[in-house]
């Protein structure tokens, strides 16, 4: 039997989803940004991968969902912010991490139903100062925002996690599995279904892996782990997913045309 094509990200929000794959015999892993992630899947270059939720609705094919594990927040996300140094209300430019496009898809909503504006948008390197340089506003994602903290007292911090979360009621779903129809058998399925158990079970290790060198990092990062990102899609969070989508597609972000179509596995896992 070959093996299956699996494109991850390599951020730490997205290592325990793939806790004891790496020199699996069954799945060939690669770690990219999202944007990556995304470009490979539609190239067909990869079986499945860990894309933003987004390019879900952007892909060249019907895609099929592994059933259960994402990368989730409930609230406070603490790697997916803005950084302004203006009030909301005022901001009229924002410069924008593009190595998750579901994170810039959640800035315009935002942008539109919550903080009531229309900023002008500006692809840029994830360069905070550089960022802050050039526009109101820096969108920051993954690794670099979670521990950009502190560097300027002048820069507020508004977390889209918490963001969206306010506005809806509802978590918010970042990333998931998805690949092309019949690149995965139910086992494969239940595979991934149980790395992203084994790695909840083990963020702290998931933790000391990433930042070997680093205890002060690996605080941070098991508390982030624990308390921050959730890896479970259950009924709440395919709300969110689809609140999502209709608001993306209202802007003219994507098309949604309501449904989503999931891979069959007996085993989920916690939901």
């Amino acid at each position: 039997m070959s093996m299956v094509r699996l494109g991850a990200v390599g951020y730490l929000n997205a290592r325990p989803l793939v806790y004891g794959l790496e020199g699996s015999s069954h799945f060939d892993l690669r770690y990219d940004v999202p944007s990556e992630c995304a470009r490979l899947l539609h190239a067909h270059e990869i079986d499945v991968g860990l894309i933003p939720s987004i390019e879900y609705l952007r892909g060249p094919g019907s895609y099929g969902i592994v059933p259960g594990p994402g990368v989730v927040s409930c609230g406070r996300v603490a790697s997916v912010a803005l950084y302004t140094t203006k009030p909301i209300a005022d901001v009229r430019s924002i410069a924008l991490d593009t190595t998750s496009r579901t994170s810039v898809a959640l800035v315009s909503v935002l942008c539109a139903r919550l903080f009531r504006i229309a900023p002008r948008f500006e692809p840029h390197t994830p360069d905070l100062d550089g960022m802050l340089a050039r526009c109101d506003a820096a969108l920051l994602i993954g690794d670099v925002a979670l521990f950009v903290d502190g560097r300027q007292s002048t820069v507020e911090k508004i977390d889209l996690g918490e963001a969206w979360n306010t506005l809806t009621g509802l978590p918010f779903v970042y990333a998931f599995w998805a690949g092309w129809p019949d690149a995965v058998t139910p086992a494969d399925v239940e595979a991934l279904q149980r790395a992203r158990d084994e790695g909840v079970a083990h963020s702290d290790d998931v933790a000391r892996a990433y930042y070997p060198d680093s205890a002060a990092r690996q605080a941070v990062a098991s508390r982030y782990l624990r308390d921050n990102i959730h890896y479970y899609l259950g009924s709440a969070e395919l709300e969110g997913l689809r609140t999502f989508y209709q608001y993306a597609t209202e802007l003219g972000l994507a098309s949604y045309e309501g449904t989503m179509s999931f891979y069959h596995a007996e085993y989920r896992g916690a939901d």
